[in-house]
């Protein structure tokens, strides 16, 4: 049977290169909010938005638990020794900057943490902050900045009421990119007025910038976002699994080998998801993108070279 990772450089397979070993992400959530919540560039949040589908540990724990129980989850899972502490929820840049070093001193001062991977958005960077995130690199630890673009279309995210253009993403990631850090870009099938054609411009954008790595979401619909009744009402309709899958399969197609997909698929919980159903698990996505990849004879950065330089 076809295993991902004979078709898809994988951020697993990636950590196993650099580690010798395995080592996973675990989330946290450091207690940050929003720019585009609290009313500094918007209200309401991006209207896919409920951050109980992030799966984090509970916020009233310290992160040093949050992440030694993360810790102790991956090992019974998988044997991991080592993890990287991934400060997931909501903006993670987006506080004082001796509250982000506090914050990210506590996850590091745990044994067995090797790097930090910081969710953020693109407008919520500066020198001092990106300097501070370069300074962890230089003792030694691995450091990712994950930016959530979504999509590179300014029509999409004045729709989804993001609060960025694609502007503020390209100084972002000229900014981090000074600093010699990795970028992660997140990106979303199934946007609200977007299809493939869309999905495979935005690829191609965040390529020609430069990313390490990528994580491709499929839209959730869930509970308590504004998205949720545009679907009630008949407004929007979720992606069939086929869909997505063969979307997907065209972004691996285009992306050249040796960017690490951190994640091709994403899941949210029974009580909180209203659709697509094929979100409730991951494996079934999975392998059904490992399948189509099969079927096409075909693996990631096939039809890359010399279409993104």
């Amino acid at each position: 049977m076809a295993v991902l990772s004979e078709f898809v450089e994988t951020f697993g397979q990636q950590c196993l290169r650099v580690f010798g070993e395995r080592v996973h992400k675990v989330a946290i959530d450091a207690g940050f909010t929003c720019p585009n919540r609290d009313g500094t560039r918007g209200r309401g949040g991006c209207t896919f938005c409920n951050n109980k589908s992030f799966h984090p540990q509970a916020p009233a724990a310290s992160i040093a638990d949050q992440v030694r129980a993360g810790m102790a989850c991956v090992s019974r899972r998988t044997g991991a020794r080592k993890v990287i502490a991934y400060f997931q929820t909501y903006t993670n840049t987006y506080a004082p900057l001796e509250q982000l070093a506090a914050s990210y001193e506590e996850a590091l001062a745990v044994p067995g943490v090797v790097g930090l991977s910081i969710g953020t958005r693109p407008d919520c960077l500066s020198e001092e902050i990106v300097g501070l995130l370069a300074s962890y690199r230089e003792r030694g630890f691995s450091v990712w900045v994950e930016l959530g673009l979504q999509s590179s279309f300014d029509d999409t995210l004045a729709r989804v009421n993001r609060g960025h253009g694609f502007a503020e993403y390209r100084d972002a990631v000229a900014l981090v990119q000074r600093y010699g850090l990795p970028i992660c870009t997140h990106l979303i099938v199934g946007l609200p007025g977007e299809d493939r054609r869309h999905a495979l411009e935005s690829l191609k954008r965040v390529i020609t910038l430069g990313v390490a790595g990528l994580k491709i979401h499929p839209l959730h619909i869930v509970r308590g976002s504004r998205l949720a009744r545009d679907w009630r009402t008949g407004g929007m309709t979720a992606l069939p699994l086929s869909t997505y899958v063969g979307i997907v399969a065209d972004l691996i197609e285009h992306t050249p080998s040796h960017i690490a997909f951190h994640r091709l698929t994403g899941t949210a919980k029974a009580a909180i998801l209203l659709a697509p159903s094929w979100c409730l698990g991951k494996w079934k996505v999975l392998n059904a993108i490992t399948a189509e990849l099969a079927r096409r004879g075909t693996y990631q950065g096939i039809l890359a070279e010399g279409a993104h330089g």
